[in-house]
């Protein structure tokens, strides 16, 4: 081969590197948005555990893993902790409580700070971190949030008693709060008894979905 031959295939060697950095450097970042768009977003047929589970598996946000090793750490069941989340905030990773309307209609304030897939209020969200160390937690990474979930849950059943696989009254800790829960201020609350109840029956049914997808 000629010397000019061989400066051709270099040209075109060095041609072709570049054009697949440059390929990269355009279209990489934009697939890591189009990622994390897809992982801000709820999944989709969210009362079907075993879907929700497919849709989230990838290598960095696998929400099976998320809620399996939750599960090992406290105790709580994976069908418990994913309900627990389902009841909460659908899934939305930025789910807040609606404004109130001042005079009916202006948008006012929040009645609450609840915020991301557990709807976690910040006081207990700090406390959360401080006594476990998580302190770079964040309440819409769903790892984060389910771990909360199953650390909750297991103070429920430390100061109250509540059995770790009691779907329905662990919510009820959840929504009211230990000292709450503990003076049976939702013994007269009908409207979060039954909230309670459709919970735990999600529960019921993530349990039985899971043993089936399983198989």
């Amino acid at each position: 081969m000629t010397a000019s031959g061989g400066k051709k295939l270099l040209t075109f060697a060095s041609y072709t590197t570049g054009m697949r950095r440059t390929f990269l450097l355009l279209f990489a970042p934009i697939a890591l948005l189009l990622l994390l768009a897809s992982c801000a977003s709820a999944p989709n047929r969210i009362n079907d555990v075993c879907s929700v589970f497919e849709q989230r598996d990838g290598w960095f946000n696998n929400w099976y893993d998320a809620a399996k090793s939750t599960e090992r750490e406290y105790g709580v069941p994976v069908p418990i902790l994913m309900a627990t989340i389902r009841k909460e905030s659908g899934y939305e990773a930025h789910a807040r409580p609606a404004r109130t309307k001042l005079l009916g209609f202006i948008p006012w304030k929040r009645p609450s700070s609840a915020y991301g897939y557990s709807q976690a209020l910040d006081g207990t969200w700090t406390r959360y971190k401080q006594e476990t160390g998580k302190f770079m937690a964040d309440r819409n990474n769903f790892a984060d949030a389910v771990n909360f979930v199953g650390w909750y849950h297991k103070e429920s059943h430390d100061r109250n008693g509540i059995a770790l696989n009691d779907p329905y009254n662990l919510y009820l800790a959840y929504y009211f709060g230990h000292g709450a829960y503990a003076r049976g201020d939702w013994k007269n609350n009908a409207k979060m008894q039954n909230v309670a109840r459709g919970a735990a029956e999600m529960a019921y049914s993530y349990s039985a979905q899971l043993q089936a997808c399983r198989r």
